[in-house]
């Protein structure tokens, strides 16, 4: 099975329902002195806003990572995999705190993830504008 580029704009209906279902994904990070930092989280994808968003605490080694890389953020990759079947995307992330963003990506959470987080005052959301997509599913 070959891989294939994916406009994460319009993925296609195979590639969006992969994304649809119910899987533990992995975030893709950089520690301050350059090493991968690769953890496992939920993660929501919104094509028409072209945005993935993954729901953390603000003290969490993620966030850190995102924050230290400066207000422009950091490139990045969340992927996600079942068997043969795999798909990834990539863009720049970014940390809000704003309360609208937080919880439209709690929101998003609970749907894909069919659970509620428990409520968190220092919740924060690693947005990720994408730039580009890959998979095979």
């Amino acid at each position: 099975m070959a891989s294939y580029p994916v406009n994460p704009r319009d993925p296609g209906d195979s590639y969006l329902g992969f994304w649809r279902e119910r899987h533990v994904c992995t975030l893709s990070t950089f520690r301050p002195d350059g090493t991968p930092h690769v953890v496992p989280v939920g993660v929501t994808y919104d094509p028409e806003a072209g945005l993935a968003r993954v729901i953390s605490s603000k003290s969490s080694r993620k966030v850190r990572n995102v924050l230290a890389a400066g207000p422009d953020g950091m490139p990045v990759a969340v992927c996600q995999l079942e068997g043969r079947r795999w798909a990834t995307l990539e863009g720049r992330a970014t940390v809000s705190g704003d309360p609208e963003r937080v919880a439209e990506a709690v929101r998003r959470y609970a749907e894909r993830y069919s659970r509620t987080p428990s409520p968190n005052p220092a919740r924060v959301v690693i947005e990720i504008a994408l730039t580009s997509g890959m998979g095979n599913c």
